[in-house]
């Protein structure tokens, strides 16, 4: 999971990742959208393959770069942590401010 914060962490790596979410891609299709060369975009996604975000599959002479969603899985359950704390404040919150009303209808 570390791996894969810190190959997102890149605003390139990021914009990448972005676009073969959208649609699987190869290297010189993503070159030809990006202000980046061919080779930046190549080392680009080896870190991402590396850190299992993505994964690439051979058509004739190009390979096609697309999202691993098992690669995600780890990210999805420690950011879920996060989430969960998240949605049980706001509810705790939310039982506060209704609590502080109906004293205020009691009055």
């Amino acid at each position: 999971m570390k791996s894969a914060l810190q190959a997102l962490a890149d605003p390139t790596r990021r914009e990448i990742f972005e676009r073969i979410n959208d649609r699987p891609s190869a290297v010189g299709q993503l070159a030809d959208q990006l202000p980046i060369s061919r080779p930046a975009v190549s080392q680009h996604l080896a870190v991402l393959k590396h850190a299992g975000l993505v994964c690439d599959v051979a058509k004739g002479t190009q390979r096609i770069y697309s999202v691993n969603r098992e690669g995600l899985v780890p990210l999805r359950v420690w950011l879920g942590q996060f989430w969960g704390e998240a949605l049980a404040g706001f509810a705790d919150q939310v039982e506060i401010e209704n609590q502080k009303k109906n004293k205020e209808a009691d009055k």
